[in-house]
């Protein structure tokens, strides 16, 4: 029941922060010549060169991503990003017909909502959400090439580069005060992020100390249902005894899985942790 509870929950705090990233985007981001960044950036910009319907351009630009994640990121990880972006453009759709003005300078009002939007943003990803579809495009490539090369990778660099085509794509084809606007939204919006997520586009080190009689099962299932490896070695408590301690490397996305895991194991100690670089 506990857990039933805990994922109700975590679908209701996706809802807010849908919410929250749609009033931003509609209500002050837009009217003040700015756009939210990702694949959200690219449907806010064909809408605005073809007069399309924004929630209309949001829905298909999102689809294929979130078909992928489902599909190659799992069950528990697409149904919430399905329902985030559904959130999240139904949300659009409502707030454009909100007569909504922020009578401020445009500097303060991209500031505002950016920071809005990151608040938002950080409740979704805080659940094990995403509602936007370069973040999913970087989790798959990353997944891809952690299991072709064994090694683990950060998704930041992905991140940035799918953003400049975004902005350089608004500067060529709107305007440049739209990009340096939107600009201001990225760096706002994400700052916020990585302040409550601790920079969720790093690598992430989860170290567990289990019972030996867990360890090599929970190795095993790691590798089976993840694709990835664990370090192990010889640990001690004082209380517990003797024990084992796994060492993995993961992303942001793929914490919820091996929580998962951990918790079917039996009793562990977990501690997670973020990893500048892997130098091998």
């Amino acid at each position: 029941m506990s857990k039933r509870i805990e994922t109700f929950l975590s679908y209701v705090v996706i809802m807010l922060g849908a919410l929250l990233a749609s009033f931003s985007v509609v209500c002050i981001l837009i009217p003040n010549d700015a756009i939210d960044y990702g694949t959200a950036g690219i449907a806010i910009l064909i809408s605005k060169l073809n007069g399309w319907n924004l929630s209309a351009c949001v829905a298909a630009v999102f689809a294929p991503f979130l078909i992928l994640g489902f599909i190659i990121l799992g069950k528990g990880f697409g149904l919430r990003a399905i329902w985030g972006s559904l959130v999240y453009t139904a949300g659009i759709s409502v707030f454009e017909r909100v007569p909504f003005e922020l009578n401020t300078e445009h500097f303060l009002a991209v500031v505002f909502g950016g920071a809005i939007l990151g608040a938002g943003l950080s409740l979704i990803l805080k659940s094990g959400g995403c509602i936007d579809g370069s973040e999913i495009f970087a989790n798959i490539v990353v997944s891809k090439i952690s299991g072709k090369t064994g090694k683990s990778f950060s998704m930041t660099y992905l991140l940035i580069g799918f953003n400049a085509c975004v902005y350089a794509a608004v500067f060529l084809l709107l305007n440049r005060n739209a990009a340096l606007m939107s600009l201001l939204v990225y760096v706002v919006a994400s700052s916020i992020i990585n302040h409550f997520t601790d920079r969720y586009e790093a690598i992430k080190q989860v170290t567990i100390i289990t019972k030996e009689e867990n360890a090599n099962a929970l190795a095993a299932a790691i590798k089976e249902e993840m694709n990835k490896t664990c370090t192990t070695m010889d640990s001690f408590g004082m209380i517990s005894g003797r024990n084992k301690m796994l060492i993995c490397y993961v992303n942001y996305f793929e914490l919820p899985k091996i929580k998962e895991l951990i918790g079917k194991s039996g009793g562990a100690f977990t501690t997670i942790s973020t990893v500048d670089e892997i130098v091998k």
